[in-house]
């Protein structure tokens, strides 16, 4: 075997000292036949996740930003000491069920004459389930109807809990198929893709849309981007209902972060007029009495987005 390394697989950690450990032990576990480096971009944790990867696991690359850098920064400062001919971008709460980065290289190394640009596989949750593995594109249209579906709804739900009844069966339960063959866009949670420029993330996303705007740049060059059989990766955290309330959820880092990075996403690749009109109305619900007190912090990043 060359000892040149083929893959470098990148792990961005924030606070997730036992899911980070789980996710090393599957890398290291199943990972066989191929010539890999890992390497873990900590983004200030204060949990002990950089302590556990030094004395657990010396092999590792343990890249310290000593603050919050976002998802797609933390991803950039593991690409800069990365040394593989690939990139594979795994987060932290998922497992390998199998030789997956091995699978993942094969499969590209076989198909160079077909444009590739990203690959991802089918993930399953903590239930072995399917759960969300890709995504389409966001259009002007169908962005401007969703949110004003949401805003509808939204007020509903709030209506609803002033009068202390039960919405937490209003959330739909997504169901997903399994799918193979080309997408729109490739989650993070597992994204392959050959070390270059390309590979690098927009660091203005903190969190969310990174992974949509990366290929929506491939897309325009041609390059493909594609859901795979074979690798198999478990991924723990998205896509669960959670027992968060409903409308107290839609105040939560996660979601609040999620608005702005559409907002961005649609000003830099759509319209400015709809990115516009999508912060009015994201900054109406965020006037909700029961997630002001959250969301009162991020109106002056909304209004410089």
């Amino acid at each position: 075997m060359s000892s040149a390394v083929e893959v470098s697989v990148i792990i961005v950690n924030y606070k997730t000292c036992e899911l980070l450990r789980n996710c090393l032990r599957s890398v290291f576990e199943q990972t066989k036949d191929i010539s890999f480096e890992v390497i873990v971009s900590d983004n200030g944790s204060e949990d002990g996740s950089v302590e556990m990867v030094r004395n657990e696991f010396p092999q590792v690359v343990l890249v310290e930003n000593k603050a919050n850098l976002g998802f797609g920064a933390a991803n950039n400062r593991g690409l800069n000491v990365a040394k593989g001919e690939f990139v594979f971008y795994l987060n932290s709460d998922t497992l390998l069920l199998n030789n997956a980065i091995k699978g993942f290289c094969d499969y590209w190394k076989g198909h160079e004459s077909e444009n590739l640009g990203a690959l991802g596989c089918n993930l399953v949750d903590a239930e072995g389930t399917l759960t969300e593995s890709h995504g389409v594109f966001p259009e002007n249209g169908k962005l401007i109807k969703a949110m004003m579906h949401h805003l509808a709804a939204f007020a509903v739900k709030n209506a609803m809990k002033f009068l202390h009844m039960d919405i937490s069966k209003l959330r739909p339960v997504p169901v997903y198929k399994k799918f193979v063959g080309d997408v729109d866009f490739v989650i993070g949670a597992d994204l392959f893709v050959k070390k270059s420029e390309l590979a690098r993330f927009d660091e203005n996303f903190f969190l969310y849309y990174e992974e949509t705007d990366m290929q929506w740049r491939m897309a325009k060059i041609g390059l493909k981007r594609r859901l795979i059989d074979g690798p198999r990766v478990m991924h723990l955290v998205r896509g669960g209902r959670g027992k968060m309330d409903d409308v107290l959820r839609y105040g939560s880092f996660s979601i609040i972060q999620s608005e702005i990075s559409k907002v961005r996403y649609t000003k830099k690749n759509l319209s400015k007029s709809v990115s516009f009109a999508l912060k009015v109305m994201i900054l109406l619900h965020w006037l909700s009495p029961y997630i002001f007190k959250n969301t009162r912090q991020y109106f002056g990043v909304m209004r410089s987005v």
